[in-house]
């Protein structure tokens, strides 16, 4: 017998129930994740964009537009404004590569250096707002990136 379109009072089948969406269950946790993020980064004058911006930096600082871009999974459009920002806040500058006056590369401020110490909290106040252990986090962080690459090579 043909199915029917689905009414009111027929139950969906499994793969289509909303919690048994991964695609639901990344953008939800997500969500949660943003909000916690929010009040941590408000305190020390970052939008969650702009701290992820800022952590590639504290890490290797001089890198090129298009290396952070490639790295935050960016493109100038979405990238540009956000460094526009950090660098009229005085956090960080852009200067032509002397090289190569194609590139531009991005220095900290000793303004952005000095946020990193305000920083350290935040990932001791997400491990503990997750109520997970740091190795359940290590692993799940893992995971993700896992799913991210394979999603990529699609």
């Amino acid at each position: 017998m043909p199915r029917t379109p689905t009414s009111e009072n027929s139950p969906s089948p499994a793969a289509l129930r909303l919690d048994n969406q991964v695609c639901f269950a990344l953008y939800s946790a997500s969500l949660a994740m943003t909000k916690l993020y929010k009040p941590l980064l408000d305190d020390i004058g970052l939008t969650y964009p702009q701290y992820l911006v800022m952590l590639v930096l504290w890490e290797q600082e001089g890198i090129t537009v298009s290396e952070l871009g490639e790295r935050l999974y960016l493109d100038s459009g979405t990238l540009t404004p956000l460094l526009k920002r950090l660098e009229a806040s005085g956090h960080i500058r852009r200067a032509r590569d002397a090289q190569d006056e194609r590139r531009v590369r991005i220095a900290l401020t000793p303004q952005g250096l000095g946020l990193r110490d305000q920083a350290e909290r935040i990932p001791h106040c997400v491990l503990e707002s997750s109520q997970c252990t740091l190795p359940e986090l290590v692993a799940l962080t893992s995971q993700l990136k896992t799913l991210r690459e394979r999603l990529s090579q699609r």
